[in-house]
C-alpha cells in the first residue's frame, strides 16, 4: 500500500516548513525533531513513527552511521539464531548483515507507510539510524531490547567522509565532493544526516543508564578489546545466554570470528554488488575498521576541536572515550 495523495501533499508541507541543509556529498537534510533527517527518508521516519506496532520480543540494532553498525547487526543475528544456524552454515556467508536485519526507515517503510511485520518471525530482528527521542512511543512503553553501538568520533568523521564520497558518486542529489576539512566542519557543527552526534549518543546513553534492561549501550572500541566479554554481555541482555556447554565448546569464539570485520570483509558476497533495491556498493560498508584511524588524517588542531566538542556535550553525561 503507497502513500497517498493526502499523505504525500502532507509530507511535502511538513519538508517545507522545516530548516534546511544542502551540502556537496551529503544527502539534502531538513532538521526534524531535533535531528538532520535526509529528506528523501523522512516519508519513512514519519510512517515508521505513525504505523509500527512494537512487539515485547522485539530487539532493535540502533546506532548513528558509520559507527559499527554493520558488526553488531551480524553479532546479534548470530546470537539471537544460533539454535538454527552455526558458522557452517550462517547466512552470512551469502547474504550482506544489512539484508538479515531490516532498517525501519531506510527498508521496510519505503513506499509503504503501513509495512506490515506480523509475519516476521520472532524475535523480531529490526535496526534503525533514528535518535532515541524520535523512535516511535510503542518502542518506549512496550518490552521490546535495544543494542546501541557507539564509536569515537574522531574515527566517525573519518570514515564518514570515505563513505559519504562513495555514496556520492551513484545518488542524484550528489553536487559535487567535500575535502576532509569541509566535511569535519558540517560534523562538528552536527548538521551531518542524524546528528549531532553527540545528541545522538547521549540519548541513547542516558536511557541505558535509567533502564538498563531496556537499552544496552556499546563502544566499538571495547568490542574491539573484549570480543568474547561484549558477546556475552549481548546473549545475556537477549534473554539467550550461553550455555556451559556452548562457552566450551567454543561457539563464542567461532561467532566472534566469523562476525570479525575481516571475515566479514573477505566474504564473496560482500565484496561486490549493491544493497537489494540501493545504489550503494556493499563493499563500501568495509574499509579499515580500525580504532585510532583518524590519527593518519585530522590535524591536531582538528582533533582538538573535536575533543572540545565531545568534553563540553558528553562529558557532563559521563560518557568518555579512550585517548589513543
Amino acid at each position: 500500500m503507497g502513500m497517498g495523495e493526502g499523505e504525500q501533499q502532507a509530507i511535502d508541507e511538513l519538508i517545507a516548513s522545516l530548516p534546511q541543509e544542502k551540502v556537496p556529498s551529503l544527502p539534502p537534510c531538513c532538521l526534524f525533531q531535533n535531528f538532520w533527517c535526509p529528506m528523501y527518508l523522512l516519508p519513512n521516519v514519519v510512517a515508521f513513527q505513525r504505523h509500527f506496532k512494537a512487539k515485547d520480543k522485539d530487539l532493535i540494532v540502533a546506532s548513528d552511521q558509520k559507527s559499527g553498525t554493520t558488526w553488531l547487526m551480524a553479532i546479534a543475528f548470530s546470537i539471537v539464531k544460533r539454535s538454527r544456524f552455526d558458522v557452517s552454515n550462517t547466512p552470512l556467508l551469502t547474504s550482506s548483515p544489512h539484508e538479515l536485519i531490516p532498517r525501519f526507515e531506510l527498508d521496510l517503510f519505503v513506499n509503504n507507510p503501513r509495512f506490515d511485520l506480523d509475519d516476521m518471525e520472532e524475535p523480531r530482528l529490526l535496526s534503525t539510524h533514528l535518535p532515541y527521542s524520535s523512535l516511535p512511543e510503542c518502542v518506549m512503553r512496550s518490552d521490546c531490547r535495544i543494542i546501541y553501538i557507539c564509536r569515537n568520533p574522531l574515527d566517525i568523521v573519518v570514515s564518514s567522509w570515505h563513505f559519504f564520497l562513495q555514496l556520492a558518486q551513484s545518488e542524484e542529489w550528489s553536487e559535487g565532493s567535500l575535502s576532509l576539512e569541509e566535511h569535519f566542519e558540517i560534523y562538528c557543527q552536527g548538521k551531518i544526516p542524524f546528528g549531532p552526534f553527540w545528541d545522538h549518543m547521549v540519548g541513547y546513553w542516558k536511557e541505558s543508564l535509567e533502564r538498563p534492561h531496556k537499552v544496552l549501550f556499546l563502544k566499538y572500541e571495547d568490542l574491539k578489546e573484549d570480543i568474547v566479554g561484549h558477546l556475552k554481555n549481548v546473549a545475556e541482555f537477549v534473554g539467550l545466554p550461553f550455555t556451559e556447554e556452548e562457552e566450551e565448546g567454543g561457539v563464542i569464539e567461532e561467532i566472534a570470528k566469523m562476525c570479525s570485520f575481516k571475515t566479514l570483509k573477505d566474504l564473496e558476497v560482500n565484496k561486490s554488488g549493491k544493497l537489494p533495491g540501493k545504489t550503494i556498493e556493499k563493499r563500501s560498508f568495509f574499509r579499515k575498521g580500525e580504532v585510532g584511524d583518524w590519527v593518519n588524517h585530522l590535524t591536531p588542531s582538528m582533533v582538538d576541536r573535536l575533543n572540545s566538542i565531545m568534553q563540553e556535550n558528553l562529558s557532563p553525561f559521563g560518557l568518555e572515550f579512550k585517548r589513543c
